[in-house]
Formats: structure tokens, C-alpha cells, sequence
């Protein structure tokens, strides 16, 4: 007995301990503020300008300048940018007289402005434009892949994305073509296929550069749970990994499977597919959205609700504007004004805000 209530002590202290706070950014008139999820404000309206928390962060604009603070509200880094955005693999990207640069999270520039364009860091590298190519950096600010490509992708499955000489290819970490530019028009490797379009057709190719499925679509999606969007005649259907059709051209719009099912559009009205083809959830809504876990956003007529995987209400169309749940809580608009509800359709926080974002850490 003795043991089982530490056991249950030390999963309710870790519980509490690695308990987490989400705040979200609220807008009243012209100032921006945070609230949790109570609706009770964490730190009051007062700026002209400022972005959601992300991993304890969040950028505010202060007299023209960005700077970014903590979740009490305390200036961490005071503003002093001219542009900034989220730290990402540790640093964040920020502009100062026309230059990006990289900031620690102390504010000291780990690399100086320097770059006419920059993007954020991701597995050590980022990519960056001096005049009108573009390179590859690492953390201490050295060329990895000196400038040399009209455009550079972020590396995914160890191959990047290049543009050159008006053609599309793939190099590697070291800047080496893997494949060589050959292509009107390129998307990043995944899972080990890659999309590529030769004049005005879509079709996949594997790390070599070999045709998995040669040219012959008029646009395609990445592959998710085996199988592919893909467009002919002007119509979507569904391919397998061998361009083989398993549902046929018959959607004027479709979109990815998530979670065993894809939204499709026929008629001007959206339904919910298997991978076989089949209808699970029929055509009826005017927009919708991809299912996240269990639910999905739909709009019927001018109002918005959300609907399970059957197809049925599990909160009934009655906002002017919704969004996705985000951490348990889903932003609506009633009006002109913005507030919370919970999955049970009830309002937690009261539509009182010009306007409001997810809630984030």
C-alpha cells in the first residue's frame, strides 16, 4: 500500500511539475495582450504589434522596434529590430538597417547582419541571400554551401531543393548535385519520393533522380497514408506509390488523407472519402476542414460547427468565424467579436476581442 501511494505522489508531482501554461494573444482596440485560459489577462493590452508565445518567447513591437518577452510580460530582449521571428534550433532571424542577422536568446547577435534575406535555422543550417544567391550557413555564421543558387530549399531526407540556370535539381549537405537541375519545377523529398514537373507535367522521383512515376499529371500532393492526390483532365483522384489509380479522377478540389479520411470537393460542396473512394461523409458542407483527431470544421450555409467522424454535429453551425481547436480550446467569432469554446460547444472565455489567436506556449 505503502508503495502504491509514492507511485501515485511521484505521477502527480511530475504531473504538476511538467504542467504546462498556455497563453493566448488577444487584441482590444488597437493593443495586443495575452490571456490564459481562464480569460483572465497575464499581461494587459499595451502593444502595437505582437505574435503568439512560442517555446516561452513572443515577439512584441514597441515604438517601431520588435523585441521579444517572456510569459510574466518582462522584456527579454528589448526592442531594438526592424524585423524578428521566432527563435527556431535555438536562434531567431532578425533585421536591423536593411541587414538579417541571428540573436541568441540573451539578444546578443550569435551572427551579425549581413544577409540581404535570411530563413530560419533547422538541423544546424539555415539559408541565407547575399545580392541575389543563396547559400547555406551554419551556426557560427560560416558558409556550409558558399552563395551560388537562385533559390535553395531546406534540406529534407538529406537533399535540398536548387534552383539554377532556370532549372530545378537536388544537391546534398555539401552543395554537391545529386541530381541535376533538369526540372520546371521541384518539392522537397518525402518519404524518399520527391515531386517534379517537366513542362507542364507532375510526376515523382527517388533519390538518384530515377522516375518512380513519370510525368503525366496535371498536379499532385506528397504521398500520406500510401497514397497521393493526384489531377487529370482536370479532376482529383487518389495514386499509389506505383502511379496506379485506387480512386478515380472525379473531384474538382481534394485534399491529403489524415486519419483515414480526405476532404473532397464535388459541386461546389465538400464531403469525407476512404481510401477505397467511398463516401463516409457526403457532400453537403459549403467549406471544411482536415480532421484533427476526431473532428473536423465544417460550414453550412454562413455559419460554422464541427462534426465527428460519422459526419454528425458534435457542435452545431452558429459562428460567423471558427478555427480549429489548439490546445483544447477553439477561437469563434459571434459579431464582430472573438472568444474560446471548449469541445462541447460551451463558451469558456466570452466574445469580447477584436481579435484573438490559438493558445501557445
Amino acid at each position: 500500500m505503502k508503495k502504491i501511494s509514492l507511485l501515485f505522489f511521484a505521477v502527480v508531482f511530475s504531473s504538476c511539475l511538467y504542467a504546462q501554461e498556455y497563453y493566448a494573444l488577444v487584441r482590444l482596440g488597437k493593443t495586443w495582450g495575452y490571456i490564459d485560459k481562464k480569460g483572465s489577462y497575464v499581461i494587459n493590452p499595451q502593444y502595437a504589434g505582437a505574435k503568439s508565445f512560442h517555446n516561452g518567447l513572443a515577439r512584441v513591437l514597441q515604438f517601431g522596434s520588435w523585441g521579444f518577452i517572456d510569459t510574466k510580460g518582462t522584456l527579454v530582449i528589448n526592442p531594438q529590430f526592424d524585423a524578428a521571428e521566432d527563435f527556431s534550433d535555438g536562434l531567431a532571424r532578425v533585421r536591423k538597417f536593411k541587414q538579417w542577422g541571428y540573436v541568441d536568446k540573451t539578444g546578443v547577435f550569435a551572427i551579425n547582419p549581413q544577409f540581404d534575406d535570411a530563413e530560419d535555422f533547422y538541423d544546424g543550417l539555415a539559408r541565407v541571400r547575399k545580392g541575389m544567391q543563396w547559400g547555406i550557413i551554419d551556426k557560427k555564421g560560416t558558409y556550409v554551401i558558399n552563395p551560388q543558387f537562385d533559390l535553395v530549399g531546406e534540406f529534407h531526407e538529406g537533399l535540398a531543393k536548387a534552383f539554377k540556370g532556370k532549372q530545378w535539381g537536388y544537391i546534398d549537405k555539401t552543395g554537391s548535385w545529386i541530381i541535376n537541375p533538369q526540372f520546371d519545377n521541384a518539392e522537397d523529398f518525402s518519404g524518399g519520393l520527391a515531386r517534379v514537373r517537366k513542362g507542364m507535367d507532375w510526376g515523382f522521383v527517388d533519390k538518384t533522380g530515377t522516375y518512380i512515376i513519370n510525368p503525366q499529371f496535371e498536379g499532385v500532393g506528397d504521398f500520406y497514408e500510401g497514397l497521393a492526390k493526384a489531377k487529370k483532365m482536370k479532376q482529383w483522384g487518389y495514386i499509389d506509390k506505383k502511379g496506379t489509380w485506387v480512386v478515380n479522377p472525379q473531384f474538382d478540389f481534394a485534399e491529403d488523407f489524415s486519419g483515414g479520411l480526405a476532404r473532397v470537393n464535388k459541386f461546389k460542396e465538400w464531403g469525407y472519402i476512404d481510401n477505397k473512394g467511398s463516401y463516409i461523409i457526403n457532400p453537403q458542407f459549403s467549406d471544411a476542414s482536415d480532421f484533427v483527431g476526431e473532428m473536423a470544421l465544417v460550414r453550412k450555409g454562413p455559419q460554422w460547427g464541427y462534426i465527428d467522424k460519422k459526419g454528425s454535429y458534435l457542435i452545431n453551425p452558429q459562428f460567423d468565424a471558427a478555427k480549429p481547436f489548439e490546445n483544447g480550446l477553439a477561437r469563434v467569432r459571434k459579431g464582430p467579436k472573438w472568444g474560446y469554446i471548449d469541445k462541447k460547444g460551451t463558451i469558456v472565455i466570452n466574445m469580447q476581442f477584436d481579435n484573438a489567436e490559438d493558445f501557445s506556449n
